[in-house]
């Protein structure tokens, strides 16, 4: 009688934990998650829209409009995603296009004119890749936002609610005081885009999450921010009306420190901030 075949065993190798940067992208990334305008709405109020580039066009991606904050009147400036499928492909799923930044920088030199505080929010994987916002000056449009932001003459403060990409993230946020809501994400790249770079794989994704040290905390050792502001168990979405008081704190208490400086010495103390952003010191 021919001897039975040992049974063969195999073992599934246990699965590799969620990185942490991962967790916090997917909670970014929630489509329940409140939106720039929603934040917009909840914080301020009197809100009147200003519209157009006085170049080309609306682009319907940005939203900028005068209001007031605890009574002061400010500008505030977000761009807009849109809940429905029809308003994000309207909107180009958050993302502005050359128009956009044109509009937001008009926004915010009516804003210096009359000695009024900005106030930007941003939601955005990065600034809209088609053909025709480069051809319309993508680019140039994003560098003149920050060398204008660099040297407005008027408190600036940036709030990143979700996900801060690239140089259509930062085109909005050279500020006085940069925030960043706890569970939101600020990079130079997306993870899928890092992963398609660096291993050819975007599959890899969680690994390049990990790689890109892109949370708040992270992002915050290394000088890109100024204020991690705390949120609920689970997420804004899961509170907002406390994540808006906690927001709503922190915006009054940055806008008091800043708005009491000497022109001069707000200008200096930007220009110092972001020229020291990320500098690694080795000592023997």
């Amino acid at each position: 009688m021919a001897e039975h075949e040992a049974t063969r065993v195999t073992h599934t190798p246990p699965a590799a934990p969620v990185p942490e940067a991962w967790i916090r992208t997917e909670l970014a990334r929630d489509p329940q998650r409140p939106y720039p305008m929603d934040f917009i709405e909840a914080l301020f109020t009197d809100l009147s829209e200003l519209h157009g580039d006085r170049a080309f066009g609306d682009d319907p991606a940005m939203m900028c409009g005068m209001a007031r904050f605890h009574g002061e009147a400010v500008m505030v400036i977000g761009n807009l995603k849109g809940r429905t499928l029809k308003e994000r492909v309207s909107r180009k799923f958050g993302s502005p296009e050359p128009e956009g930044y044109r509009k937001a920088l008009r926004a915010m030199k009516i804003a210096e004119k009359f000695g009024r505080p900005i106030f930007t929010f941003l939601d955005l994987a990065g600034a809209y890749p088609g053909i025709g916002a480069e051809e319309r000056g993508q680019g140039e449009a994003i560098a003149r936002n920050l060398i204008e932001m660099s040297r407005l003459r008027v408190p600036t403060i940036a709030t990143i609610t979700g996900e801060g990409g690239s140089g259509g993230a930062l085109a909005l946020a050279v500020a006085d005081r940069v925030l960043m809501l706890e569970n939101a994400i600020y990079s130079v790249i997306s993870p899928e885009g890092c992963a398609s770079i660096m291993w050819k794989d975007s599959s890899k994704k969680q690994q390049a999450a990990a790689a890109l040290k892109y949370t708040s905390f992270d992002v915050k050792r290394l000088g890109c921010v100024d204020d991690v502001v705390p949120e609920p168990t689970g997420g804004t979405q899961k509170d907002f009306p406390a994540a808006m008081g906690m927001l709503d704190t922190r915006l009054m208490a940055h806008l008091d420190e800043i708005r009491s400086m000497p022109v001069n010495l707000l200008l200096e103390q930007r220009y110092e901030k972001f020229r020291k952003i990320a500098q690694f010191y080795t000592s023997s």
